[in-house]
């Protein structure tokens, strides 16, 4: 799991992410707690926390006081929306500014696309 060019504490919060997403976490389920995840990665908790915490702010999860931490109504969603924006701004708008250099349309930057999409026969 570990990814040299990114924080740990960033690398746990896509963890949780990730099992939301698959299905493995689903909402309104418990969420692994700061202490099994610093057990489970051998981190720091306060690493652990600060990567929960990130989803505790952006509203992925939520504290019930006393038992833990639970991923949130509507999280699923939520995660999908915001990894869709990155990717956009990531590799879309490169893509865009790159095909408008070449002289592209969306039609030529469509089946482009398609091309690269579909397996080759051989």
């Amino acid at each position: 799991m570990i990814d040299e060019g990114k924080p740990l504490f960033v690398q746990i919060a896509e963890r949780i992410e990730d099992q939301i997403v698959d299905g493995s976490l689903p909402e309104e389920s418990r969420a692994p707690s700061t202490n099994e995840l610093a057990a489970f990665f051998r981190i720091n908790p306060a690493t652990a926390a600060k990567g929960v915490n990130m989803l505790v702010d952006s509203g992925v999860l939520y504290k019930r006081r006393g038992i833990g931490m639970f991923v949130s109504d509507g999280a699923r969603e939520r995660v999908l929306a915001d990894r869709r924006a990155a990717f956009a701004e990531r590799f879309i708008a490169p893509l865009i500014a790159e095909a408008r250099t070449l002289g592209l349309g969306p039609d030529d930057v469509a089946q482009l696309i398609r091309e690269h999409a579909t397996p080759s026969v051989t």
